[in-house]
This record gives C-alpha cells, sequence and structure tokens, in this order.
C-alpha cells in the first residue's frame, strides 16, 4: 500500500491490489500535473484530488481538464464516488515525497514528528538539505537533522 495522502483503500486491478494514489498518479502524470495529494470522506463520498505542476500555477482550466480525465478513468475503473473536486494544493502545500522535499530545498517549511525530538514534535525552519532518508532544516540558527519515516505532517510556509 502506499503512504501518500494516506489511502489504505485497495482496488482490484489486473489482479492485484492497488492504492487509489496508485492508480491516479500515473494518469494525472500523463497530463503533465502532479499528484499531490487525496482525500476520501466515507459519508458523503466526496473524491478530492490535489493537484500541482512545475511553475505551481494551477488555474480552473487545469482543474476542469484534470477533472474530467479523472471522471472517466474512475468510471472505467467503476469506482464508486459521489462527488469528485480537482484542486490546488495552495500556498502552504503539503510535502508528502521525497522528491517534495528535494523540489522545496530553500524553503521555510513547517513539520510535525511522530516521535518528540528532544521533547518537541513540531519544528519550523528552512528546508536546507535533503538525503535519503533523512531531512535537514535550519531552525533558528541550528541545522537539525530528521528522518522522514518520522515525518507525520510537512507543509510549505507560504511567502506573501
Amino acid at each position: 500500500m502506499c503512504f501518500e495522502g494516506g489511502l489504505v483503500s485497495p482496488f482490484f486491478i489486473c489482479g492485484g491490489a492497488m492504492s487509489l494514489f496508485e492508480l491516479l498518479e500515473p494518469t494525472i502524470a500523463g497530463l503533465g500535473y502532479e499528484l499531490v495529494d487525496i482525500e476520501q470522506s466515507t459519508p458523503g463520498r466526496l473524491l478530492r484530488v490535489f493537484v500541482d505542476k512545475k511553475d505551481g500555477a494551477i488555474t480552473l482550466d487545469d482543474c476542469v481538464a484534470v477533472s474530467n480525465h479523472l471522471s472517466q478513468l474512475l468510471a472505467v475503473e467503476n469506482i464508486d464516488y459521489n462527488r469528485l473536486e480537482v484542486s490546488s494544493p495552495g500556498l502552504d502545500r503539503p510535502l508528502k515525497k521525497r522528491a517534495d522535499f528535494v523540489r522545496f530545498v530553500g524553503e521555510s517549511i513547517r513539520i510535525r514528528l511522530r516521535i518528540a525530538l528532544q521533547g518537541q514534535r513540531n519544528f519550523v525552519g528552512i528546508l536546507t538539505e535533503v538525503g535519503d532518508d533523512a531531512l535537514v532544516l535550519n531552525v533558528d540558527g541550528k541545522l537539525l537533522q530528521f528522518e522522514l519515516k518520522n515525518l507525520e505532517k510537512a507543509r510549505l510556509i507560504p511567502r506573501l
């Protein structure tokens, strides 16, 4: 199962189980966008998909194009939902994958850890380095290293 988006709903495609993220990611990439996150609500069966592109300027036309394509894909794959929303991830974009962190080196981010470091779970700093399994934040002039597997949440801090 896939970490991104926290979705673990299996869909059975070509004889194997596949997460919704794994189904949508290559389709969205083929359209020239990046799948950032997916949210599902069970009661209303809302499916919310967050997409981005390299220049970060998602327009309404982009959302419509992705929505139209995904509506067809979800129908073909017989995935049941009541409402599909496609949106930009916003200025405080979540960082989920290692590639997200690499892309935003030099930016201010906010992270929340699963397990506290020095009695603290929340940190804000400038992302200075990303390794294979860790990242380095400059927090008030001190360089702190965090394991990627210990991150519960990470978001960009918007530059206004």
